[in-house]
């Protein structure tokens, strides 16, 4: 029976992919790494250390250790979601619908957990959760399903019993290999992405989630 929902975070509860971008970019340009938006898509729902070091064995630059780099990435971009980030399209709105459902509710994010917490902190909505996780504490991030599979475990709920929802082709693989009944809700410029046909139900917006789509899902 589902009666538990695990989020992601980045791009599905808060807009903070294009903060993720500009942050990358500045701190990559401090060792003389231009990255194009293109570029910085490519990565999109990787851990903020497999990013770096995925763009270190490409461009291989000296002066600065990935650790660092990837420090000053997390920095910098909480820095920025604290200063600007905003709620995506209907956070409360889910919340509040799976609230009022009495249903358990996770997060399990690639993001560090210092990042999810100020995240959370920053909407005022810790307290919704009854578990996080970060996949930074994980063997292995997305698209791995660990994060998922702790945080279903945390919650003592079959994987088989949860909902999630997921922003990425990477979450959404993570959150399939879990065997989670999978929703996502695509940015705009990716909605035609073929791959995200291995969901069980694609949204336009949080909104668009309503009584008979979780019907539908109950009936998978």
């Amino acid at each position: 029976m589902i009666n538990t929902v695990i989020f992601d975070m980045d791009g599905l509860l808060v807009d903070s992919e294009p903060l993720w971008g500009i942050a990358m970019r500045e701190v990559f340009a401090t060792v003389g790494v231009t990255l194009s938006s293109e570029l910085t898509h490519k990565t999109t729902g990787l851990r903020t250390r497999e990013v770096v070091s995925y763009w270190h064995s490409y461009f291989k630059w000296e002066g600065k250790s990935t650790e660092q780099v990837t420090n000053e990435i997390i920095d910098s971009v909480t820095d920025k979601i604290i200063a600007e980030g905003k709620a995506m399209e209907g956070l409360s709105y889910i919340l509040e619908f799976f609230k009022a459902k009495g249903f358990k509710m996770g997060l399990a994010s690639s993001s560090p957990l210092r990042l999810i917490e100020a995240v959370l902190a920053h909407l005022h909505i810790r307290e919704k959760f009854q578990a996080v996780y970060s996949a930074e504490f994980e063997d292995y991030g997305k698209p791995h399903p660990a994060v998922y599979l702790a945080c279903a475990k945390a919650l003592n709920s079959d994987p088989l019993d949860c909902i999630a929802f997921e922003d990425s082709v990477t979450g959404m693989t993570a959150a399939k290999a879990a065997r989670m009944t999978t929703v996502v809700v695509p940015e705009p410029h990716n909605r035609h992405d073929p791959r995200y046909a291995l969901a069980n139900m694609q949204l336009d917006s949080l909104l668009d989630f309503n009584d008979q789509r979780l019907s539908l899902l109950m009936q998978h």
